[in-house]
């Protein structure tokens, strides 16, 4: 498959004509929606009853309900959200201008008083959300529409930064005395109203027609919140909803005619070898372990083509993205060592991904005891413990603020709070901390570079970026095409009738 930003499929196959039809959101839908209305089904469950300071944050953001005062753009720049512009007048804060006209879904005027509570009240949290670990966040307004934010010293990433969804702006009747996480229902900015929360089964959202964008497309939003992928393909299929996000490979020919959007995100699928204990503290044996697997051949036989090869932690989603990596340490010969691998079942190509590195590992002479597969839930204190010799997971490069340079922190780095490999190498250490004070464009360049010494460790084997798949009515467009995954649903999304 070609790697673009945008590359929309007709799956061939089952060519249901009369399903397809029923899918179109501007007819009544086959699920009892009312005219005008668009099915959507999600891949995740809410996980703390839409609390915006949670991983919900994304849910609420996709779906059109809560906004922020910046976005990011492809190459993960901030550019214009609630706020319209702004300006660095010190080193440590900027001064935004918040749009004309917006309101919450309240009636409450989006004034910069509001904006700055909402992000104090966010900095101020039991559990900040994650976007402002490491700072300290202080926010008040200087006129009706006029928003100073700062933080405690220089902040290169500080317009980034407020692009996480968690720190979403919401109306001051969202928070409430008696808890520490705001209700976002009917307190957003976006397009669509939230109405009502069905717990972890959907929700219901109503068309915000006073947006400050233009009102939306469609007349409302019925979401459903399906973990099972082809119980969410068979949704698309049979007309009751008209897109499915997060389409797994093996259900892409079930999708007859309907179209796909496919396109690659800033995702790194990666073997990841304890170099802390066990046989992958030898440079030679990790060495021999890359060597034998293939990432190219688990691109091509586990996810058909619909993702990257990679060489390196960051990929096509990224344009300034490159990769060499300088592997210096000669393969060692392995001699039975037995090993433990581990991953989880929440995306179904990664067992699979498990058992092609287990064979090729065996292949290569070492011994492969066990293969441990279950929900991340239960073992995630293990895999960041070190409990297994190799760990196969998935993760973004651009989770909260988009920044390159505070992945690399958390992922790779010895006090690193996401460390799978355990690594730590004082040389690289350093390199991060260097990089931490330069601007957005000097972090990309030492990001790379930072990057190839961390591939050249043999620490992790880098096997596919992935790629988000999308299924969609074929009248359905405008669905937001963002590499960043927090975009879905937006007032541009629409249906012919």
């Amino acid at each position: 498959m070609s790697v673009r930003t945008r590359n929309i499929r007709r799956i061939a196959g089952l060519s249901a004509c009369a399903l397809v039809l029923s899918g179109c959101f501007a007819n009544t839908g086959a699920g009892g929606r009312d005219e005008g209305r668009l099915g959507v089904a999600l891949a995740f469950q809410p996980a703390a009853d839409m609390s915006p300071y949670s991983d919900d944050a994304i849910l609420l953001s996709k779906i059109g309900t809560t906004e922020t005062l910046t976005v990011l753009d492809r190459e993960g720049n901030p550019q214009p959200g609630l706020a319209e512009d702004w300006e660095q007048t010190s080193p440590d804060t900027l001064r935004m201008t918040l749009r004309p006209g917006a309101s919450f879904h309240d009636g409450t005027p989006a004034t910069a008083e509001h904006a700055a509570a909402a992000l104090q009240h966010a900095a101020e949290a039991t559990t900040p959300p994650r976007s402002l670990q490491g700072v300290q966040l202080r926010a008040r307004a200087a006129g009706e529409r006029t928003l100073e934010v700062s933080t405690d010293r220089p902040d290169p990433i500080l317009a980034q930064r407020l692009s996480a969804p968690e720190l979403a702006i919401l109306s001051p009747a969202a928070y409430r005395e008696d808890s520490d996480s705001p209700d976002p229902v009917r307190a957003g900015t976006g397009p669509y109203v939230l109405d009502e929360v069905h717990g972890s089964s959907g929700a219901a959202l109503s068309a915000n027609r006073e947006y400050w964008g233009g009102p939306p497309q469609a007349t409302g939003v019925d979401v459903r919140f399906i973990a099972d992928s082809a119980t969410r393909t068979n949704a698309l299929r049979a007309g009751e909803v008209d897109i499915v996000d997060n389409v797994p490979v093996p259900q892409l020919p079930a999708l007859g005619e309907h179209e796909v959007l496919d396109f690659p995100l800033p995702r790194l699928v990666g073997a990841h070898l304890n170099t802390q204990r066990g046989p992958f503290t030898d440079p030679g044996l990790r060495a021999a372990a890359r060597e034998a697997v293939d990432a190219r051949a688990i691109t091509e036989s586990l996810y058909a083509g619909s993702a990257d090869p990679a060489r390196g932690l960051f990929g096509p989603a990224s344009p300034w993205a490159g990769s060499d990596p300088q592997h210096s340490t000669e393969p060692g010969t392995p001699r039975g060592e037995p090993i433990r691998i581990a991953t989880y079942d929440e995306r179904p190509e990664l067992p699979e991904a498990a058992s092609v590195v287990a064979e090729k590992l065996r292949a290569a002479g070492f011994r492969v005891e066990d293969v441990v597969v279950q929900e991340y839930s239960t073992m995630e204190s293990d895999l960041l413990d070190g409990a297994y010799d190799v760990v196969i997971g998935t993760r973004s490069y651009g989770v909260d603020t988009g920044d390159p340079i505070s992945y690399l922190s958390t992922d790779w780095t010895c006090d690193g709070s996401y460390n799978l490999s355990l690594l730590c190498d004082p040389g690289i250490d350093r390199a991060v901390q260097d990089a931490a004070g330069a601007d957005v464009d000097q972090r990309k360049r030492e990001a790379v570079r930072i990057a190839d010494r961390v591939v050249g460790t043999d620490a992790v084997l880098p096997l596919a970026h992935e790629r988000t798949r999308i299924g969609t009515a074929p009248q359905v467009h405008g669905v937001a095409e963002d590499s960043f995954d927090r975009r879905l649903i937006t007032a541009e999304t629409g249906g012919d009738a």
